[in-house]
């Protein structure tokens, strides 16, 4: 779920951190440290997200009261990844994942060290602008593709959409709106 979220809003960095280390020495095996370094980023996040939601689960078998009102979590989740939408740090990440090449400038080295290095700072600032859309699978479930798909194109517009700045508010209020029908009708996100 989590390379299919992110990948798609990766490739502009990917296709110039290929063109910039291609004469390089072992430029497959910069590539690859650079494409590991982004897997190792979204690997330890989806891993983390896994423990968390699984804590979750638990905890609301265990809480009959939890049990009885769960939608408090989707609702709680969605209006989570609204307010990220108008903070700082979502700005700040969207900015180095919006200017790769700005990026690509500042933090290139040379070597398998450098292209690892440069997956991960930068795979840390697509983690940084995405966490909070990635957990709304966790409110609207997990293997619903079509929330899936538009979340990604979401990720990918707010990145390299012309208009992406103006959208980011926009998804703000929208999952402030969908937390609130949360609220209103439990069930209504994911039809359960």
């Amino acid at each position: 779920m989590i390379a299919a979220m992110m990948l798609p809003s990766s490739l502009p960095l990917v296709r110039l951190y290929r063109e910039a280390s291609a004469r390089q020495p072992r430029a497959r095996a910069a590539m690859a440290a650079f494409l590991g370094g982004y897997a190792l980023v979204w690997s330890a996040f989806g891993v983390q997200a896994f423990l968390f939601d699984t804590a979750v689960h638990h905890t609301v078998d265990r809480w009959p009261w939890l049990h009885d009102h769960s939608w408090i979590i989707a609702s709680g989740t969605l209006a989570l990844a609204g307010a990220f939408q108008f903070s700082s740090l979502k700005d700040a990440c969207l900015r180095s994942c919006r200017h790769p090449g700005a990026y690509l400038m500042s933090h290139y080295r040379r070597g398998v060290g450098g292209g690892l290095r440069l997956g991960l700072g930068h795979g840390l600032f697509c983690l940084g602008c995405c966490w909070a859309l990635m957990l709304v699978m966790f409110a609207a479930g997990v293997a619903s593709l079509v929330w899936m798909g538009a979340l990604t194109a979401l990720m990918v517009y707010e990145k390299t959409g012309r208009s992406g700045r103006r959208a980011v508010p926009v998804a703000g209020v929208a999952l402030f709106a969908l937390a609130v029908l949360a609220a209103a009708v439990p069930g209504t996100l994911t039809g359960g």
